[in-house]
């Protein structure tokens, strides 16, 4: 029974990691607040595969999935970003903080009524969104004018949330079992990486999903316009079948 129970204990350390960045982002600790964002993001892959690898999928486990998604991926970065710099633009500082978890609530209540699993996923994955704003957060330092940038980059991902881009859908790809043994190695490295400045992980994590952001923004412009010359190159075609209809009547005529 135990066994079982396994996922939905991932899932809520997953929710406490949320509500520890939560709390340590609001006494100025952003580095490790960003730091268990990520952590967050590993522990949100692991239980879903260790509930597939367990047959211990179940609704119940799906909903409190998203609840914690929302504290950790929405809230935290959020919280994170306001502490940063929102919290100095007024009111529009706190509409925006609003803004960025309300579109990631809009974004999981339309994916758990979707019936069907797909390859893709239609819009950003709050996931990505709330590791790429978390890891965003850190960059202050070195944007110029961070006070402009950092909260038109938070309102593009809250778009790109709620949009109907389409994006890679990782979770379908096969891992040999021996990834669950080696996540909390990688987790621990990673952790000792920053906390000894051995590497900027920070940077890394941030360009992985900023890319990722951005070829889901391309993908969807170079779909849209491959289905608007298809279009086009149909509406040529019914116009010339037209007139050539037309000819021949004349010619029957």
């Amino acid at each position: 029974m135990f066994i079982k129970s396994i996922p939905s204990v991932l899932t809520l350390g997953n929710l406490v990691i949320g509500m520890v960045a939560i709390l340590i982002s609001s006494q100025g600790r952003f580095n490790e607040a960003a730091l268990l964002v990520v952590i967050g993001m590993l522990l949100d892959g692991l239980d879903g595969r260790a509930a597939r690898l367990l047959h211990a999928e179940s609704e119940f486990g799906k909903q409190l999935d998203s609840l914690s998604d929302l504290v950790t991926f929405g809230v935290a970065p959020a919280a994170m970003m306001y502490n940063v710099i929102l919290s100095h633009l007024g009111i529009a500082g706190d509409a925006l903080a609003i803004w960025f978890p309300m579109c990631g609530a809009l974004r999981l209540a339309r994916f758990n009524v979707q019936t069907k699993s797909s390859s893709f996923f239609v819009g950003l994955p709050i996931t990505a969104a709330g590791g790429i704003l978390a890891t965003m957060a850190l960059t202050r330092p070195v944007l110029h004018p961070s006070i402009v940038i950092l909260p038109v980059g938070m309102f593009v991902l809250s778009i790109l949330m709620v949009s109907n881009v389409r994006y890679p859908n990782f979770k379908k790809v096969a891992f040999p079992k021996s990834a669950v043994v080696l996540v909390p190695l990688f987790v621990v490295t990673i952790f000792c990486a920053i906390k000894f400045h051995f590497i900027r992980a920070n940077w890394i994590i941030f360009g992985v999903l900023a890319v990722y952001a951005i070829y889901g923004m391309l993908r969807g412009m170079r779909y849209r316009h491959v289905r608007h010359r298809r279009s086009n190159s149909t509406s040529q075609d019914a116009d010339i079948d037209r007139e050539m209809e037309t000819s021949s009547t004349y010619r029957e005529i």
